[in-house]
């Protein structure tokens, strides 16, 4: 009898918090309704088989010995990354065969082949997790099949290990923990440092956060994210060095990865926004060549993004959006624990209005990164005339993807009509996320 072993996991939508995730920012995550289905049959031929029917109703497949991402037997991250590099047709199976390669070195499975079918409801390049889904709901299908136990943090961090590894992209550890972690109906809060998960908050009655596709498709891949997050570990090396770190402090730590004696131990976002506004930011330059920072600062201690020397990094932009939106989250959450608390209407008004001013403040601070969009500066900017929408911000990794609204009841009728604008406008669909 063949035995089937099963994992699911929800899309999630980023209310606040973003890309500061890599630079230790609290962020505020929800999970979707949309979820990723897989489901795992396990061979001895080392044959695979992956069929995945997409949300758009596409059906993508491929097959393959195992042992060819293997290197002389034996699992090697970088040599698994260039074998899916080699067939670009295929690279979406690197999400769930990743899964299994890490689980292999991390955790010691013996595998041997197997079928997998993924069915997922979460919209692919709509910056709302859709790769988190796919790796996380993998490595339950996983856990199942080899009786795994983990440590509450230990799945969702092994699934990053595929995305930066073998995948490629150098994403936080937001995504896949909100993916793991979310409960319907609640905001999780995490502490990327990376992973210190807070109790999740409920979302009072009366309002919600919705989520609403740009049309445009997103990329946590794309080289502007890539150059923001790599601008980012350039300005805190800047800062670093300026607050007596040495060169080789600096490597040793990139290299051992435990940041803890570092200034400010590692991350941007332990940096008070006062001692940062006084006397950090000023001393960093607006932009830089990775040539110019590499002959005077030789190095990052980000391990996913190397500094390429013909490059123009905007070092001051991106080293303050982690800071400043680290504070801006800490105030959104407070205001948010406050509203669950207020009776009054003038009162949870006046709250959700200062809410909807924090959303606003990131997704221009996202735009000074250079990771806005057209597109979603015109939702955002209809968003502010829409009465019943307090808020408004691009998500996740910028550039498209989907844009996050807080709305009351009312507001819920401004959704629908902006929704149906932009429908009728582009003549395209428009996804719209816990509606």
């Amino acid at each position: 009898m063949i035995q089937f072993f099963e994992g699911s996991a929800p899309g999630r939508l980023d209310v606040m918090g973003g890309i500061a995730d890599y630079s230790g920012s609290l962020v505020l995550q929800m999970p979707l309704a949309n979820k990723t289905h897989v489901q795992l049959t396990l061979r001895n031929d080392y044959g695979c088989a992956l069929t995945s029917q997409l949300s758009s109703g596409e059906i993508l497949r491929a097959s393959f010995d195992f042992r060819h991402f293997l290197k002389t037997g034996t699992v090697n991250y970088s040599y698994a990354k260039e074998k899916f590099k080699e067939q670009p047709d295929n690279a979406w199976s690197a999400y769930l065969i990743g899964c299994v390669l890490v689980l292999m070195k991390e955790k010691g499975i013996s595998f041997t082949g197997g079928n997998f079918t993924i069915t997922s409801e979460v919209p692919l390049g709509k910056g709302v997790s859709s790769s988190a889904s796919i790796e996380v709901a993998t490595m339950k299908a996983l856990q199942q099949a080899f009786h795994l136990d983990f440590s509450q943090t230990e799945l969702p961090r092994l699934a990053q290990q595929v995305e930066n590894a073998i995948v490629g992209a150098p994403c936080g550890l937001m995504d896949q923990l909100a993916c793991y972690l979310g409960e319907p109906n609640k905001l999780l809060p995490i502490v990327c440092q990376p992973d210190l998960v807070q109790d999740p908050i409920s979302i009072p009655a009366g309002i919600s956060f919705i989520g609403i596709d740009s049309g445009i498709r997103h990329s946590v891949a794309g080289a502007s994210y890539s150059d923001v997050r790599c601008a980012a570990f350039m300005g805190y090396t800047m800062i670093a060095i300026k607050k007596g770190a040495t060169f080789l402090e600096l490597e040793s730590f990139s290299q051992s990865g435990n940041w803890e004696l570092l200034p400010y131990e590692g991350y941007l976002c332990n940096i008070p926004v006062g001692t940062f506004h006084a006397s950090l930011q000023a001393s960093l330059p607006e932009s830089l060549s990775g040539e110019e920072f590499l002959e005077h600062y030789l190095l990052s201690i980000d391990p996913y993004t190397p500094i390429e020397p013909t490059k123009k990094y905007f070092i001051k932009a991106c080293t303050s959006h982690p800071v400043y939106e680290n504070e801006r989250v800490h105030q959104f959450q407070q205001l948010l624990i406050n509203l669950q608390r207020e009776s009054n209407q003038e009162q949870k008004i006046a709250t959700l209005t200062k809410m909807g001013s924090l959303m606003y403040e990131s997704h221009e601070s996202y735009s000074a990164c250079g990771l806005g969009s057209d597109r979603t500066n015109e939702i955002v900017a209809l968003a502010k005339k829409s009465p019943g929408i307090y808020g408004a911000k691009i998500t996740g990794g910028g550039n498209g993807g989907t844009v996050c609204l807080l709305v009351d009841n009312q507001g819920m009728e401004s959704v629908f009509a902006l929704h149906k604008f932009l429908c009728n406008k582009y003549q395209q669909s428009f996804v719209l996320f816990n509606p």
